[in-house]
C-alpha cells in the first residue's frame, strides 16, 4: 500500500475488530506515537500502512 492507496477506514475496522478505535483516536489526538504504533501492531496492521499513519499522524495539515 502506498500513500496514494491510502484507506483510514481500512485501519479503523481493523482496530475496531480488537475494540481499540477509542484509545487509538485518544493517542492520535495527543500526539502518543508510541501508543498509537502498539495498538496497531495489536490489531496486526503491516509496517507500511503503519508508517503511513504516522506521516499522517505529523503532518499538521492532513485531515486523518
Amino acid at each position: 500500500m502506498n500513500e496514494s492507496d491510502f484507506e483510514g477506514t481500512l485501519v479503523l475496522e481493523m482496530l475496531a475488530r480488537i475494540d481499540a478505535i477509542d484509545e487509538f483516536m485518544a493517542a492520535v489526538d495527543s500526539d502518543d506515537y508510541e501508543k498509537a504504533v502498539d495498538l496497531m501492531k495489536a490489531a496486526n496492521i503491516d509496517t507500511d500502512t503503519i508508517e503511513i499513519v504516522l506521516k499522517k499522524m505529523s503532518d499538521p495539515y492532513d485531515e486523518h
